[in-house]
């Protein structure tokens, strides 16, 4: 969310922003927040007078009957019963026209970085860098769906008839890779700095419509019926959601914060060929990282979160690339964003890994995450990023490992966390 005072003195940039986002159904609202900008502040000037007059007249009332004018005090009485009554329609009022407001900020876009390229949607992204030398076998490499199963580490159908579509079964040496990859992402953001966190699986509404948009919340949440509870997306919800209305000391900025999660999104939308095996579920384990700190020095740190991710992939030797998010392609909360894609020989693309972004202070005004500087309080800004993300990340692994003779290498930083194992067969 974007302080109003900026939409107050410059509605056109905020119009401009808009419109460079390809949301121009969005611009009917700046004008509808002024309109009702102007009537809430003619509402509190109004409730303003109405209490000095309440108290003036209130003052008077022990005096006249004290001086026997008892008369005159019950008209006053009237008077300021008469105000009561009025200015409780008022407070009502503006009640109103604040939440009407509310509704309206929290769908106008943050502003994005000026080197946010433009473009309508994610096939306008940039690319903005390789790392490693994507390379083609000159064999064959199945649907990593049919080496998982081949190697007895995944059973999709015993999952489909226990819980539908999106879920699955990881069974001995895969599940054992999969949690390889976790516990590797956990140790390897702690050697960076970062402090564990295991969170909270399950998070309230105000935290949900503080970290993401109404549209977000609706195509990724699963609700909890009956509970004002949502089951976590990303553990970047929890984690900012730790600071909601916190006022933080100065001296200790920044918190780094790496966390683990199961993950559970409904990912609306149409599914190909890829959703047969990992690559698009329900539910899935995540290692994340989050920095909230001085607005001074966000954008280093966004500079260091994404190199984090390549240099954990590039560990395991699997090629990536940096792909800069266009305006389009960019969530309304973040300013700025980069994905990270690991090379797929089967398909002889790359594919998302991973995803950075820094949302400046929009997430900190909807969760009133402040900082305590010398001149006041101020709000932090927050960043997140994705370390890694299996099963997804399997695809990456089985695919750039995978042997002529149907076995996997295990990558040699994970084989410590694999008691030493070196092929998956």
């Amino acid at each position: 969310m974007i302080d109003i005072k900026l939409l107050r003195e410059n509605p056109d940039r905020v119009k401009e922003n808009i419109k460079r986002k390809f949301q121009d159904h969005k611009l009917v609202l700046v004008d509808e927040i002024l309109s009702l900008d102007t009537k809430n502040r003619e509402a509190k000037l109004k409730g303003d007078n109405l209490r000095a007059e309440r108290k003036s007249l209130s003052s008077q009332i022990g005096s006249l009957m004290q001086a026997g004018k008892k008369e005159e005090a019950e008209t006053i009485k009237a008077k300021v019963q008469s105000i009561n009554e009025e200015l409780q329609k008022n407070e009502a009022l503006e009640a109103q026209y604040a939440e009407e407001i509310k509704v309206r900020m929290m769908k106008i876009p943050n502003f994005m970085h000026e080197s946010v390229p433009i473009g309508k949607d994610d096939s306008e992204n940039v690319e903005i860098q390789k790392y490693g030398e994507p390379i083609v076998p000159d064999y064959e490499i199945p649907f990593h769906g049919e080496i998982l199963e081949a190697l007895n580490g995944l059973d999709l159908d015993s999952a489909r008839r226990v819980a539908g579509q999106g879920f699955y079964y990881l069974l001995g040496n895969v599940a054992r890779l999969h949690s390889a990859v976790l516990t590797y992402a956990r140790d390897f953001m702690i050697n960076k700095g970062f402090t564990y966190c295991i969170p909270p699986y399950m998070i309230r509404s105000d935290v949900v419509t503080g970290v993401m948009s109404f549209e977000e919340m609706d195509a990724m949440m699963y609700k909890i019926e009956g509970e004002d509870l949502y089951l976590i997306g990303t553990s970047e919800h929890s984690m900012i959601g730790k600071f909601k209305d916190q006022i933080l000391k100065k001296e200790a900025m920044p918190y780094t914060m790496t966390s683990y999660s199961p993950c559970f999104r409904k990912e609306k939308g149409a599914h190909g060929i890829e959703e047969r095996g990992v690559y698009r579920i329900h539910q899935f384990e995540k290692q994340e990282m989050i920095v909230v700190c001085e607005p001074e020095d966000s954008w280093n740190w966004y500079e260091k979160m994404w190199t984090y991710t390549v240099e954990f992939f590039r560990s395991m030797n699997i090629p990536v690339r940096t792909l800069e998010c266009c305006s389009g392609d960019l969530a309304d909360l973040k300013a700025k964003s980069c994905d990270v894609e690991a090379w797929s020989p089967r398909q002889q693309k790359y594919f998302e890994v991973g995803s950075c972004s820094n949302l400046t202070d929009a997430q900190a005004r909807r969760l009133g995450i402040r900082i305590k500087g010398e001149n006041g309080t101020y709000f932090a800004h927050t960043l997140n990023n994705t370390v890694v993300a299996p099963p997804r990340m399997l695809i990456s692994i089985v695919e750039n490992n995978y042997q002529p003779d149907g076995t996997v290498t295990v990558p040699e930083v994970l084989r410590p966390y694999m008691g030493g194992l070196e092929k998956l067969n």
